[in-house]
């Protein structure tokens, strides 16, 4: 859709307090979706545990997650273009509770299957959550500050990432380390690990009704925006953009970030754990994940002011420099070294999204939001990425591991230096503004 013409017609002719009320539940939508998404790092090292898994199947997690924004963002473009922001809002925050209430029957069932299947049920939820949420904020206000009321809710969203996984790893891994599993057999071991079944599912049934309660408000609110629709173009014109050397190469690039990220953040615990990093406990170490997500809510204010001072081409280059070089660090070290350095990338992986976007978008146009659909769809790395990174792990180590995210950062940083050595000349005032991975 086109954010410039639907913006100035619906703050036009929504009233002002209704525009103050629901950027409320905008920058709400932000924090629950950020929030729920990091989760699964906290629940990664949980399912592991109880269903005995190695790396690479344990990452299935992430891919049963990030495959619904490859294949639910184009018809969640759909459906807000039919039923306006605020219906598609409130569809979205009833799937997501489906999505979480599937944890019941899934931790009855035993079966690791039918957790991914819950998994990917959420996940199509916040893809239509995320879908309204980021062109929303834009229209709740003037054009000229719609920037400004992104990053801020965005802020939300760092905000509910950094939240939820330190109050998950007390919800969800605090138990793991009370009981010692070497002595329990036969039905005793089966009890305990049921039990543990139950430790998520409530967790997520807690979830599922703040969603209920989220979902019914908005669908209360629904008339309160008056919204202007523009037709879509057709996906197979939309593809034609890939064409374009530019844009192909920063798709790629939102594909390796959203997967070297989230491979960082699915292994960080397990990884925090071992003798040799800081032996920590699980529920601690699944407490350190709230440093690796703060860290991307803290650069985003620090990047907001280089990128007004630097080229973003050449702040991108040295971000992706910087996360190589802890990357090695990590690697290359033992003990505390090793464990901070893996953290601290979260502080470099902040601008990386919304910069990477911005750049490949330059020039674009009014095709803008036809790149913003197929960047989208290149979240899917977060699928595939990791699951690639534990089969690594597996035939070597979790150390090893880690050259599956440095050659993720290695394409970004050549990234970078492409845009810095090839400037686009196009005007670009017209880029649409980025979804928030």
């Amino acid at each position: 859709m086109n954010l410039a013409a639907s913006e100035s017609a619906s703050t036009n002719t929504t009233p002002a307090g209704s525009i103050a009320d629901l950027r409320l539940f905008v920058f709400a939508l932000f924090f629950i979706f950020g929030g729920i998404t990091s989760l699964n790092d906290v629940l990664i090292p949980k399912l592991k545990h109880l269903f005995d898994l190695n790396y690479a199947e344990v990452m299935l997690i992430q891919s049963a997650f990030f495959l619904a924004y490859f294949l639910i963002s184009a018809p969640a473009g759909g459906l807000v273009q039919r039923l306006g922001y605020m219906r598609s809002a409130a569809i979205g925050l009833i799937t997501m509770t489906v999505g979480c209430l599937l944890f019941i029957p899934a931790s009855y069932s035993g079966l690791f299957p039918t957790f991914l299947l819950a998994l990917f049920v959420l996940a199509a939820g916040i893809t239509v959550v995320q879908v309204v949420a980021n062109p929303l904020i834009c229209l709740l206000g003037e054009p000229r500050t719609a920037h400004s009321r992104l990053t801020f809710a965005q802020a939300f969203n760092s905000l509910g990432t950094t939240v939820f996984p330190y109050v998950g790893s007390i919800l969800i891994l605090g138990s793991l380390a009370q009981v010692d599993e070497a002595q329990l057999s036969g039905q005793a071991l089966a009890a305990f690990r049921a039990k543990e079944a139950h430790v998520v599912d409530r967790t997520y049934v807690g979830l599922a009704t703040a969603l209920a309660i989220v979902a019914a408000l908005v669908w209360r609110r629904r008339h309160r925006l008056n919204e202007g629709r523009k037709a879509s173009a057709s996906f197979l014109r939309s593809l034609s953009l890939l064409r374009r050397p530019r844009f192909a190469f920063g798709a790629l690039c939102i594909f390796l970030y959203v997967g070297g990220e989230v491979a960082i953040g699915s292994l960080l615990t397990n990884y925090l754990m071992r003798p040799d990093t800081l032996a920590l406990p699980p529920q601690a170490a699944g407490e350190r994940l709230s440093l690796y997500w703060g860290g991307a809510m803290v650069g985003r204010f620090i990047g907001a002011g280089l990128l007004r001072r630097f080229p973003p081409g050449s702040v991108l280059a040295a971000a992706a420099a910087c996360a190589i070089t802890l990357l090695l660090v990590s690697a290359l070290s033992t003990g505390v070294a090793s464990g901070f350095s893996l953290i601290s990338i979260g502080l470099f992986n902040s601008i990386m999204f919304p910069t990477i976007f911005s750049l490949a978008s330059e020039g674009l146009g009014d095709r803008a939001p036809e790149g913003s659909g197929l960047i989208c769809m290149a979240i899917v790395g977060g699928a595939i990425v990791p699951p690639l990174t534990g089969a690594v792990a597996d035939a070597s180590s979790l150390r090893g591991a880690l050259i599956v995210p440095l050659l993720c950062y290695l394409g970004i940083a050549a990234f970078g230096r492409y845009c810095r050595l090839h400037p686009e000349r196009a005007a670009a005032d017209k880029l649409v503004t980025p979804p928030q991975a």
